[in-house]
């Protein structure tokens, strides 16, 4: 169905009418060959409260935003691509019923449907646009997923220290690299992740050791890598001076003749 849509014109009338309920303010999304999926309403767990998202699936991307006026106004365009989308089933919560998980390279998140029947229907489609894509390209799914941000709500105290309170004075942090709510002296370091962000970004105390760790040992298996490739040409340059000089003795001039006076002289004359 999907290559069926590809060129229609209610595909392009779908596609057309997304870019104008975003406005000038989001992306272009109609290009060749992108086949408008399916859309709906999901609900997402933010950092302070669970908030309703539209969503929008596309045969090679996905894309979300804030609902203003729906099947109007949208904002806040957010465009993932499929190839580096995950799904992931959760279980119920007290709240928050057909929950599951969104997971990127650059930011994962809870969404929940509407139904059961809803939900699965979400996570095939995905699936499978996913699938075909990766068919195409000949690529793999990615392995590394950033970590989703536990909600404010989740715990009133640091998920560290297990001491700090949180109060209207003493604000809450989240580490980019666990996602863990933590008070500001856990996480007072900053690390580069640079799936996330070329710049130093706020961690907490325990991932920051586990990064610089991660880091010394890196940069250790760079150092041993490059002296042991120093090592190797070392030794091809060695072995070539023992050739060439093996090759100087077998083409050694007889003792006899003297070079400057017979050879050199007789190339002059």
């Amino acid at each position: 169905m999907v290559d069926h849509l590809a060129y229609t014109e209610i595909n392009t009338q779908r596609i057309g009418a997304v870019e104008a309920c975003f406005g000038a303010a989001g992306q272009p999304l109609a290009i060749p060959g992108r086949v408008l999926v399916g859309e709906g309403i999901l609900t997402k767990e933010c950092r302070k409260k669970p908030k309703p998202r539209i969503f929008f699936l596309f045969s090679d991307i996905l894309v979300y935003g804030t609902i203003v006026i729906n099947k109007v106004k949208y904002s806040c365009q957010h465009i993932i691509p499929l190839e580096d989308v995950t799904t992931e089933l959760l279980p119920d919560s007290d709240d928050m019923r057909n929950r599951w998980m969104l997971k990127t390279s650059k930011k994962s998140f809870v969404v929940c449907a509407a139904s059961f029947t809803e939900r699965q229907e979400w996570i095939s489609h995905i699936k499978e646009c996913s699938g075909r894509l990766m068919e195409k390209t000949g690529r793999r799914p990615s392995m590394k997923h950033a970590a989703p941000w536990i909600p404010d709500r989740a715990t009133d105290i640091c998920m560290r220290c297990t001491q700090t309170k949180f109060t209207t004075i003493t604000r809450r942090h989240h580490c980019r690299n666990c996602g863990f709510v933590v008070c500001q002296d856990c996480s007072r370091n900053k690390f580069v992740i640079p799936a996330l962000s070329s710049k130093p970004l706020r961690v907490c105390n325990l991932c920051h050791r586990k990064l610089m760790s991660e880091k010394l040992a890196e940069e250790e298996e760079r150092k041993r890598a490059l002296e042991l490739h120093r090592e190797i040409r070392g030794f091809d340059l060695s072995s070539e001076d023992d050739s060439e000089n093996e090759e100087e003795k077998t083409n050694d001039f007889p003792s006899n003749e003297d070079f400057y006076s017979s050879s050199w002289s007789a190339f002059h004359a």
